[in-house]
């Protein structure tokens, strides 16, 4: 088993390609897994504590001032300027731009390390900007709820909030503990099969997403294509648009993982407070946006390869 999970991390770009197609091919077996995406998310994240332990997600506590500044932009100032840009057009009430806030809103994508890693980078700056943001996520999502209350009930989205929160500190403390007592000297074969398994979790958890994208890509294709278009140019321009900053501003170590969490956001949290008119199309939304979460460690690494590779 090792050993499968071993061939499995060594491919597992490819393998979250297929996890892509097959959301699309097997609704059924999409539908069947949706239910459980919360625990298989969960299982993710302390894949991913167990995976970087303690001392090495916590060995950049000095670094705590640019990773809250890298959260407050992110997850503060972008969603505002957007709202702020949507108002002044007179299209703040429509779902194009409640989706756009609402993704730029939230905190990192759980997979966000997994991603960075697989492009041959550190996950721990992006891990540590995952918990940094989903602990800090209840203050700056503030501002966009008091100026946009059609996202619903502020008290709402707040306690989401919390309890996100509260899961990941207990979910990762649980992996730190089991990595401290178990494997605190995680040999490489051991770390690339939970690399392995990583990657199935990863699949598993797209296949589950795309429960909602199939059926509608049938009935309505130019609405999807619509949306597919939009989560696109999100995610991949906000990661360029990091990146290029970061490599000029002289940030080469933390500039891949910081553009892989700048575009890949773990928005599905606010669908639990919208009414239930906006709703619907969020859903597609969603569903497109794991397109170019799974295609980054593809189309994104030969521009982050400059990143490996100092300068002359």
């Amino acid at each position: 088993m090792i050993d499968l999970l071993t061939i499995v991390a060594r491919y597992g770009r490819a393998a979250m390609v297929f996890g892509l197609l097959a959301g699309f091919a097997l609704p059924q077996l999409a539908a069947t897994l949706k239910p459980w995406l919360p625990e298989l998310v969960a299982g993710l994240l302390f894949l991913n504590g167990f995976r970087i332990g303690a001392s090495r997600a916590l060995a950049g506590l000095r670094e705590g001032i640019s990773s809250l500044k890298a959260v407050v932009v992110l997850q503060m100032i972008l969603p505002v300027v957007a709202l702020l840009c949507f108002a002044g057009l007179g299209l703040l009430a429509t779902p194009l731009a409640i989706a756009v806030i609402l993704m730029l809103a939230a905190p990192s994508l759980t997979g966000s390390p997994n991603i960075t890693q697989l492009m041959g980078h550190a996950p721990e700056p992006a891990f540590r900007l995952m918990i940094l943001g989903t602990a800090l996520m209840p203050l700056t999502v503030l501002p966009v709820l008091l100026l946009l209350p059609e996202l619903g009930d502020a008290q709402t989205v707040l306690l989401a909030a919390l309890r996100l929160s509260g899961t990941i500190a207990l979910t990762v403390g649980l992996a730190f503990t089991c990595r401290h007592l178990l494997a605190r000297d995680l040999k490489e074969r051991m770390a690339s099969a939970v690399d392995g398994l990583t990657i199935v979790a990863l699949v598993v958890i797209v296949i589950g997403l795309m429960a909602a994208l199939g059926p509608a890509f049938h009935s309505a294709p130019w609405p999807v294509a619509q949306w597919m278009l939009l989560a696109l140019g999100l995610n991949f321009g906000l990661q360029y648009v990091c990146f290029r900053w970061l490599m000029w501003r002289g940030g080469r170590r933390i500039a891949v993982p910081t553009s892989v969490v700048a575009g890949n956001r773990n928005f599905a949290l606010f669908l639990i407070a919208l009414p239930a008119s906006t709703t619907e199309p969020l859903l597609i939304f969603l569903g497109c946006y794991q397109v170019p979460m799974y295609l980054t460690a593809v189309v994104m690494r030969p521009i982050y390869a400059k990143a490996l590779n100092p300068p002359p």
